[in-house]
C-alpha cells in the first residue's frame, strides 16, 4: 500500500453544523490516538436519505480502501448500529465519537464491536464529553465540552450545546443525542479565543436546540453571546433556533447589535397549526409571522431562513396551502427544506402517512417557492455595498446577511472587505472588491 495512504485519516462528516464541529474533534482523537488508515463517517438521521448516504459512504469506503479501518459513529450510527457493524464497519457511539480511546492501532481491521463504554477516556481537543440518550444517565455527567471546527475555513463553527429535551413527534434526534445540555460559558469563551487566535473573524453558533442553551446549567443563550461579544470578535452568527425561545434580551441583540449577524434562521418546521400541534411544535404560525414582523421591523436587513418538513402525516392539500404560503408571509429567503421521512421509534411513524411521493413533491414545490423568493431578494441587492468575509480560495464568501458572494478579482483569504454588488448570477451576487478592513486588535 502506498505509504501516504496507510497514513491517511479521513473524517466525512453529514448533516448538521454541530457534526462539523465535532468531526474536527473525532480528526483530533483519531491522530491523537495514533490511528493510521482511517476513515470515519460522521453520520446523520435527521431522514431517511441522510441514513442512506451514510451507508452508501460506508459501503464505498469498504470498497474504496480494503485494509483501512472504516469507523462509523454519529446519529444513524446510534440508532442502527447493528446495521452498520453487520457490513463491516466498527461501531463507535455518539457518546465517545470525540475520544481518543475510541480509536488506535490496538483495535484490529474490520472489528465489529461496538465502542459504547469508555467513560473514563479523555477527550481530544475541543471533543464532546461522554453522554447518554436518557435523562437519568446525564445526572453526574460532566458539561458537553465545547465542539470547533477545523482552521480550513474562514469562518468557525462552534458546537456549544448537544441533546434535546422537547418530544416533536418527528424527530429521532432525542434518542441519538439524548437530552439536551449545554457547554459553560467559559469553556466556549476559551474555544472561542482559539478561532480568534487563528485568524477566524467571524464563529457561528451551533447545537441541536441551539436555544435551549444553559437550560441545564441557570444560564442563557443571551448571556453566552454578551460573554462572546466581550472579546474582539467581529462577526457572530447564531444557527437554527426555536422561535417561541427567541425572549426580549435574545431579541435585543439580533436587532441591535451589530457583531451578531443580521441572519436569523428559525425552526418553523411547518405553516399550519394544525399540523405544528400533531408535531407537538411550542409555537403557532401566527407566532412566526409575529417574531419576523417584529425582528424586521427592528433591524430591516435581517435575511430570514428556516427549517420546513413536507409531507408531514396527515397533512392535506389545505394544511399545505398554508406551509407554502409561510415563504411570502415570512419572506423565508433561505430554506432547508425535506420531504418528511417516518423515523422508527417516534410518535408520527405510526400516524397516517401521506405517502412519499407526495412528500417529495410538496418539497419540490416548497424549494421552487423559497427559490423564487430567494431570487427576488438577490435582485433587490444589486447596487448596494456589504462587508464580505473571503473565504480560503480568495474568490467566495458570504455578505453580514448570509447572502453568497463571488469575487470578480481575488482578495486575501479571511479578509473582510467592503464590496459593491453589481449583478445577481443565480444565486449568488457578484461582488467587486472595494478595500479591506482592518483587523480588530
Amino acid at each position: 500500500m502506498n505509504a501516504e495512504l496507510a497514513d491517511r485519516v479521513e473524517v466525512v462528516n453529514f448533516g448538521c453544523r454541530l457534526n462539523i464541529a465535532e468531526g474536527e474533534a473525532i480528526r483530533a482523537a483519531v491522530k491523537a490516538a495514533g490511528a493510521r488508515d482511517t476513515i470515519v463517517v460522521n453520520s446523520c438521521a435527521v431522514t431517511d436519505e441522510a441514513v442512506r448516504q451514510a451507508r452508501q459512504a460506508v459501503r464505498r469506503a469498504l470498497r474504496e480502501r480494503p485494509g483501512a479501518e472504516v469507523v462509523v459513529t454519529g446519529c444513524a450510527a446510534e440508532l442502527e448500529a447493528g446495521r452498520f457493524a453487520a457490513m463491516g464497519a466498527r461501531v463507535v457511539r455518539n457518546d465517545v465519537k470525540g475520544l481518543i480511546g475510541s480509536y488506535g492501532n490496538t483495535v484490529s481491521p474490520r472489528r465489529r464491536e461496538s465502542i459504547s463504554d469508555g467513560l473514563e477516556m479523555a477527550p481530544a481537543g475541543d471533543g464532546p464529553l461522554p453522554s447518554r440518550g436518557n435523562k437519568d444517565f446525564f445526572s453526574g455527567v460532566r458539561p458537553f465540552t465545547p465542539a470547533l471546527s477545523g482552521a480550513d475555513h474562514a469562518r468557525a463553527f462552534l458546537g456549544v450545546q448537544t441533546g434535546c429535551s422537547h418530544s416533536c413527534t418527528f424527530c429521532a434526534t432525542v434518542l441519538a443525542r439524548g437530552a439536551a445540555r449545554s457547554a459553560t460559558v467559559e469553556t466556549v469563551v476559551d474555544a472561542a479565543r482559539t478561532a480568534l487566535g487563528r485568524g477566524q473573524r467571524e464563529i457561528i453558533l451551533t447545537g441541536v436546540d441551539l436555544a435551549s442553551y444553559g437550560d441545564d446549567s441557570g444560564t442563557s443563550l443571551a448571556a453566552l453571546v454578551e460573554a462572546l461579544l466581550a472579546l474582539p470578535l467581529e462577526r457572530l452568527r447564531l444557527s437554527s433556533l426555536d422561535p417561541d425561545r427567541i425572549d426580549e434580551r435574545l431579541f435585543a441583540l439580533l436587532t441591535g447589535e451589530p457583531r451578531v449577524m443580521p441572519h436569523v434562521h428559525l425552526s418553523l418546521q411547518a405553516g399550519d397549526d394544525m399540523v405544528l400541534t400533531r408535531m407537538k411544535r411550542r409555537h403557532r404560525r401566527a407566532d412566526a409571522v409575529r417574531l419576523i414582523e417584529r425582528l424586521k421591523a427592528a433591524r430591516a436587513e435581517i435575511a430570514i431562513g428556516a427549517d420546513l418538513i413536507a409531507g408531514f402525516p396527515t397533512e392535506d392539500d389545505a394544511m399545505f396551502a398554508n406551509s407554502l404560503a409561510l415563504i411570502d408571509d415570512c419572506d423565508v429567503v433561505f430554506g432547508h427544506i425535506f420531504p418528511y421521512s417516518p423515523r422508527a421509534g417516534t410518535p408520527a411513524a405510526r400516524m397516517p402517512q401521506v405517502g412519499r411521493a407526495l412528500a417529495r413533491e410538496r418539497a419540490a414545490m416548497l424549494r421552487e417557492a423559497n427559490a423564487r423568493r430567494r431570487r427576488d431578494w438577490l435582485d433587490t441587492q444589486v447596487g448596494r455595498t456589504a462587508a464580505m468575509l473571503v473565504e480560503r480560495d480568495g474568490k467566495t464568501g458570504h455578505a453580514e446577511n448570509f447572502a453568497a458572494l463571488t469575487l470578480t478579482a481575488p482578495a486575501a483569504p479571511g479578509t473582510i472587505i467592503d464590496v459593491r454588488l453589481i449583478a445577481r448570477d443565480g444565486d449568488r451576487m457578484v461582488a467587486t472588491p472595494a478595500e479591506a478592513k482592518d483587523i480588530a486588535a
